[in-house]
């Protein structure tokens, strides 16, 4: 390269030449960049497959009720949901969830559907785990839609064995000194008919109920039923979430109340969808952690 002799720098035309060469072509920059979502997915990929669907959440909230006895002031509900064993879910996923279970000595466990994802003999390894679970006030389950995909039957003969009182379209009263609560559950509203006219017979207008329903968009249903606890699962959280989108879908049944606590209705009934435990269809999931959920309940 020659100077030029009275700036002592390369000569315009070669300066230019020089630029151009080292320019990319689209082609490259296209490669390239390719190249480089390809390697920014793969780590993602990774990410959410291998560490996030095993970082467990605890989450922990406290609902004030006037509504509920004072002798209840306190109680602790532990609720879970959406496992789906035989997925990409097993035995060492769920012992996690039972000791974090034990861990907060709950009152009562409540669980909202979806123990597997097809077939009912994936329990079978599990049942140990499940029988293992305790609360003074019992442990209640209602069922999901693939738990009746293939086997529904089957599936709730083994939450029954395991201890669960499984709850279709039916509740049952929760006694404590002379006062009482009440909680019921519905039958899953995509494969089954969910009918709350039958799942709150017999509870009286002014009762306390905590109701159990898989899909979480019944809530503006269930409301019409003076209910003030709503606890569902189903939408997973939608598995992978966006900064600023949230989910990038969620199922059926799931579309307008996809994760968290929302106050339903005039009478400001309380909605809590939980994340869920397990992963369908793909075994990933990103900025949504499975969680498991503790709830106080207080009187005022």
């Amino acid at each position: 390269m020659t100077l030029d002799t009275e700036r002592g720098t390369p000569s315009r035309n070669e300066w230019l030449q020089t630029r151009n060469s080292r320019k990319i072509s689209r082609r490259q920059f296209i490669r390239r960049s390719l190249g480089a979502a390809a390697l920014a997915a793969g780590a993602i990929g990774l990410y959410g497959s291998l560490w996030e669907t095993k970082a467990l959440e605890v989450t922990r909230l406290t609902l004030t009720f006037p509504k509920l006895p004072a002798v209840f002031h306190g109680m602790t509900i532990v609720h879970f949901s959406d496992v789906h064993l035989g997925f990409a879910t097993g035995r060492r996923e769920l012992e996690r969830v039972v000791l974090q279970i034990e861990k907060a000595r709950p009152d009562l466990i409540c669980f909202t559907g979806d123990i597997v994802d097809h077939e009912a003999s994936e329990m079978i390894d599990c049942m140990d785990l499940l029988s293992r679970l305790q609360a003074p006030f019992g442990k209640y389950a209602v069922l999901g839609n693939h738990d009746y995909d293939k086997n529904g039957e089957e599936v709730r003969m083994n939450l029954s064995e395991a201890g669960f009182k499984v709850l279709i379209n039916e509740n049952d009263r929760i006694v404590k000194d002379s006062d009482s609560i009440f909680i019921a559950g519905l039958n899953d509203g995509l494969l089954r008919v969910p009918r709350m006219d039958l799942a709150s017979e017999g509870i009286p207008e002014d009762g306390f109920k905590i109701l159990l329903m898989h899909e979480p968009d019944f809530a503006d249903e269930a409301d019409l039923y003076s209910i003030q606890v709503q606890l569902s699962g189903h939408s997973h959280g939608g598995q992978v979430r966006l900064p600023w989108i949230g989910a990038l879908h969620t199922p059926q049944g799931s579309h307008k109340y996809d994760q968290g606590l929302y106050s339903i209705g005039n009478n400001g009934m309380k909605l809590y969808v939980n994340r869920g435990i397990g992963t369908t269809r793909l075994p990933i999931r990103l900025l949504c952690k499975p969680e498991l959920t503790i709830i106080q309940l207080n009187a005022y």
